[in-house]
């Protein structure tokens, strides 16, 4: 048996020797995928005798072809003997390839790290639950009303005026940009749509709004702040020229009995209060469940021990750049426009990533270990039920259901279940 040498990070080497009559095997049929790839007089193409094609392309490019098919047997063959968890592609050194002679060969290959989880965490973690407990769950009168007033914002009604232009008004504007008598760029908007005071204008801008009427038109200078996000404007001055052309004010409904009433599902203002207060308190609970979820991870990684293979953490990053693209798909861009936005590129913001994925990477490797350290098993009917759960979400997603790998779901949805039974377990401690 080789005799296998462990190098860091979670890389082992070995020598395999393959003997000269079980690789001689492949000498036939690496002549015959060659031969597809010339034209020999005489022979349609992969049936030519292997005597012509060494003549046509010498004996050594056989003798390569051949001998890395039996690096490939030998190698698989071996880390299945072994059970080696072998992940990511082995490097291999080939010694000598002579026709005749035994094939030796040494391989490089990155191997599942081992993880080591010290008990201690579980002290840590006692102390999260106790902090956590002190922490208020319930929704107080406070937030309740600031869901109020979002709602009844959210209701408001625009009433065209022939009045000056206050705050907290809408209104719809033309305006144009210029530095040194021509427009910035992007810099002219026709009918564009405001509430006055909200801010989202640089300083002064919006006060110039102010006390203006419907059709009138004004023309003042500002200077764009020193920390303005486009550097080529911050810090110097512009002429705006803006003309009104739509005032309304915000009618904001009355909060009451017969707001509530308005919405639908609620007899007085009491009821809809009761329900806000519901929702929110579920909503902290929810969240103050995520956040200690977060801190026993954080505190299961301070505690554990590994060597990870950089294969691990590449195949992490590249998780999480794939993420990141469906989350800001819907917003209508690519990963190229916004690599472009933030003048960068693939390898540098994977290179940012890192350190967050040899997180990611630990916790996974550390949650498995601690299902082992505390005998954690999950019924193999729960783990149907949540495949199920799966199998009918994707139903709804055309062709996704049949495309599914049912070995691959199966223990994802295993995974699922016992890191929900290790976050149950850790929250009573």
């Amino acid at each position: 048996m080789a005799a296998i040498r462990h190098l860091p990070k979670s890389q082992i080497e070995f020598e395999l020797v393959v003997a000269w009559k079980n690789w001689e095997k492949y000498l036939d049929q690496s002549a015959e995928e060659l031969s597809k790839e010339i034209k020999i007089s005489g022979f349609r193409p992969g049936k030519a005798p292997r005597n012509l094609v060494e003549q046509k392309i010498g004996k050594g490019a056989i003798l390569n072809e051949a001998a890395e098919k039996a690096v490939k047997k030998s190698y698989v063959d071996y880390i299945i003997k072994e059970k080696i968890e072998a992940i990511g592609n082995p490097k291999v050194e080939i010694k000598e390839i002579k026709e005749g002679a035994d094939l030796k060969f040494d391989i490089i290959v990155s191997v599942m790290p081992e993880i080591e989880v010290d008990n201690g965490y579980k002290k840590d973690i006692k102390k999260i639950n106790e902090e956590f407990a002190k922490k208020e769950k319930k929704a107080d009168a406070k937030e309740i009303d600031l869901e109020i007033e979002k709602l009844a914002n959210s209701r408001v009604k625009l009433v065209t005026v022939r009045r000056e232009a206050r705050n907290n008004d809408s209104v719809e504007i033309d305006f144009t940009v210029s530095m040194e008598g021509a427009p910035i760029e992007n810099g002219t908007s026709k009918n564009h749509p405001m509430i006055i005071g909200k801010g989202v204008f640089i300083p002064g801008f919006e006060e110039n709004l102010v006390g203006m009427k419907e059709g009138e038109e004004k023309e003042f200078e500002l200077t764009f702040p020193e920390s303005y996000h486009k550097k080529d404007l911050a810090g110097k001055p512009a002429v705006f020229r803006v003309k009104m052309n739509l005032i309304q004010e915000r009618q904001t409904p009355e909060v009451n009995d017969d707001f509530a009433k308005s919405l639908g599902k609620f007899s007085d203002l009491a009821a809809l209060r009761k329900n806000m207060e519901e929702g929110l308190t579920h909503e902290k609970e929810h969240k103050m469940k995520e956040e200690r979820r977060a801190e026993f991870i954080e505190s299961i990684i301070k505690n554990s021990k590994t060597d990870l293979a950089d294969v691990l953490i590449d195949e992490e990053t590249n998780r999480m750049l794939q993420e990141f693209e469906q989350q800001i798909s819907p917003m209508g861009m690519t990963i190229d426009q916004y690599l472009e936005n933030i003048k960068k590129d693939k390898e540098e913001i994977k290179k940012d990533w890192r350190p967050q994925a040899e997180k990611r990477v630990i916790s996974a490797l550390a949650l498995k270990q601690i299902v082992k350290d505390e005998d954690i098993n999950v019924d193999s009917k729960e783990v149907e039920s949540e495949i199920n759960k799966t199998i009918q979400y994707y139903k709804n997603v055309k062709d996704m259901e049949k495309n599914l790998d049912m070995e691959r779901l199966y223990n994802y949805s295993k995974g699922i279940l016992e890191n929900e039974k290790i976050f149950e377990m850790l929250s009573k401690l």
